[in-house]
């Protein structure tokens, strides 16, 4: 091969362009090519696309480059997918530059696939308790006030908002991810994400906490007359002990789940058929 030759066989530098131009093609083509025996593997190949042509001239190559981000994959859009779009680019552009000067392959096909194996089920964990669980939450506690007077932000605030935080937070672990390399992995364990990922924990309950107090209406009826003076209980617990009733209702559920599992359908029957008995018996 002449040096010309060998010259347009080499790979290009990755750019951070290339790798914001990845995760957004990995964002947006997300759980569209969706397939039983791949899953996301084609959303993460659609990505991973301009990158590999940049880094693999060689056709033969690039098919099984190709065929390395085809095989079975699946992950949260963000968490997931924002570091393992980043680390793969990284791993792929160093797998380039060992085939292109004939040096040891450190970047083996199953290293490659196992660091996807291995980090795919943990980040998606991460990422739907934190972004599913928590953090759609706050952006709808938010927006119910506006909700309930009729605004139209009370629908659009939560999607447009957390689209956007998910967009952000995707690129922001795709350039770290890049940027890091094989050291990626560490990115999770690191003292900065994790005190993150506890605030938006304590935040997310701090916003469940305001949503049931301020959404879960449970008063009593039961009122008495004693010596010719009248008890309203519901005026006591107000005075005493407010939001008593609805907090015991709350933490009811929250038991039943943690003794009976996540059975919402059972939940929701117990608890009407509890609270149509304590209604008719005059105590609600």
């Amino acid at each position: 091969m002449t040096d010309k030759m060998k010259e347009v066989q080499a790979p290009e530098e990755l750019t951070k362009k290339d790798i914001t131009k990845a995760y957004l093609r990995w964002h947006f083509a997300n759980e569209i090519p969706h397939s039983f025996e791949r899953y996301l593997a084609p959303s993460l190949l659609y990505a991973m696309q301009p990158v590999l042509k940049k880094l693999y001239k060689d056709p033969e190559k690039r098919r099984e480059a190709y065929q390395r981000q085809l095989l079975f994959f699946n992950t949260q859009l963000s968490w997931g997918g924002g570091v393992i779009t980043g680390l793969m680019a990284s791993m792929e552009q160093q797998r380039a530059k060992e085939e292109y000067e004939n040096a040891e392959i450190t970047m083996k096909d199953d290293l490659m696939y196992n660091t996807k194996a291995g980090l795919m089920g943990a980040l998606a964990g991460i990422g739907d308790a934190i972004d599913s669980g928590t953090i759609q939450y706050i952006f709808i506690a938010i927006a119910v006030p506006w909700a309930e007077q009729g605004s139209p932000l009370g629908a659009l605030f939560p999607f447009v908002f957390f689209a956007l935080y998910q967009v952000i937070l995707g690129l922001f672990f795709a350039h770290k991810a890049f940027d890091m390399g094989r050291n990626a992995t560490s990115l999770m364990g690191s003292t900065g994400v994790q005190t993150a990922i506890d605030t938006l924990s304590v935040l997310g309950l701090y916003m469940m906490g305001i949503l049931a107090g301020q959404y879960v209406k449970v008063s009593s009826s039961l009122q008495f007359t004693i010596s010719g003076k009248e008890f309203i209980v519901q005026d006591i617990l107000d005075t005493v002990l407010p939001g008593i009733l609805p907090l015991a209702v709350v933490m009811g559920v929250f038991f039943y789940f943690n003794k009976k599992g996540l059975k919402v359908t059972q939940a929701l029957l117990w608890l009407t058929l509890i609270l149509i008995v304590l209604a008719a018996i005059g105590i609600l």
